[in-house]
């Protein structure tokens, strides 16, 4: 099983992060994972990363599809696929009211359609094809990459909770990225993932199935499950994962936005967004 490492600017001076990246490649790493929140943009980050290594694949865990065209996400995404062929992911979730209503100020409508229709008009952008699209979240004309499309073609994730994200990104994606989830509940997941991607003629081998699996190697326990505690309460205020904690087991927890010891007694028995 490949082991992935999520690169955050949060916990690193930025001047360091070249040479972490290179020492994550030189371990043998296989994908550096970058996210965006309200911190350091994405897209920066992952072409600093794509212009210091020679072979670690990049992705992104996640950027928010709202806040940003997907004209403009194909793009990047096809420049970062020529600065490192073959290695970029462009990785997508649909955030949340707080992230992309209160601090963007953008239209937030948590949609699968609004997902399948960024992800189509990627794909076009970045394969050089003429952009003409009528859909309900996006109505696009004549738009056409002026450079080469990068080959092979970027790679796109998703970011999944529930079941209908979970087909779509078995439908649509060349992975999925799950966050805080519960090892009895990754099997249901997947399940979903190949329901979905038997609907669009493929195999569940044909998808890349990622999780976050938050770790700490330390002998003080208690003020890492505090910083755990932290983390969790952040995600268990938006709606979506709420209902997700609900469903597995944590009830009390994500109505209280303040996970019990059982939700935070292991980083590593929790996974990824």
């Amino acid at each position: 099983m490949p082991t992935d490492v999520a690169l955050t600017s949060l916990v690193m001076p930025l001047a360091e992060f070249p040479a972490i990246a290179r020492e994550a490649e030189t371990r043998g790493y296989r994908t550096a994972w970058v996210g965006e929140a309200s911190g350091t943009e994405a897209i920066v980050l992952s072409t600093l990363i794509a212009t210091h290594t020679a072979k670690i694949q990049i992705a992104n865990g996640v950027i928010p599809v709202q806040t940003r065209t997907p004209i403009v996400y194909g793009q990047a995404a096809a420049t970062l696929a020529h600065l490192a062929p073959g290695r970029f992911a462009l990785g997508l979730g649909l955030s949340s009211e707080i992230i992309v209503g209160q601090w963007h100020g953008l239209p937030f409508a948590p949609s699968i359609q609004q997902m399948r229709e960024a992800v189509q008009i990627i794909r076009m952008t970045a394969a050089g094809e003429r952009v003409n699209f009528e859909g309900k979240f996006y109505r696009l004309k004549n738009f056409r990459l002026a450079m080469p499309a990068p080959s092979p073609p970027p790679r796109i994730y998703l970011a999944a909770l529930g079941p209908r994200m979970c087909e779509l990104a078995g439908e649509v994606a060349d992975g999925v990225l799950l966050n805080w989830i519960p090892p009895s509940a990754v099997p249901g997941s997947v399940r979903h993932v190949e329901a979905g991607a038997k609907r669009a003629g493929r195999s569940l081998s044909d998808v890349d199935v990622s999780v976050y699996v938050r770790t700490c190697v330390t002998d003080e326990r208690e003020p890492v499950r505090e910083v755990l505690a932290r983390d969790i309460t952040g995600y268990a205020i938006v709606s979506a994962y709420a209902r997700f904690f609900v469903e597995c087991g944590f009830g009390a927890s994500a109505r209280w936005g303040r996970p019990s010891s059982a939700a935070s007694s292991s980083p590593a028995s929790r996974a990824q967004a």
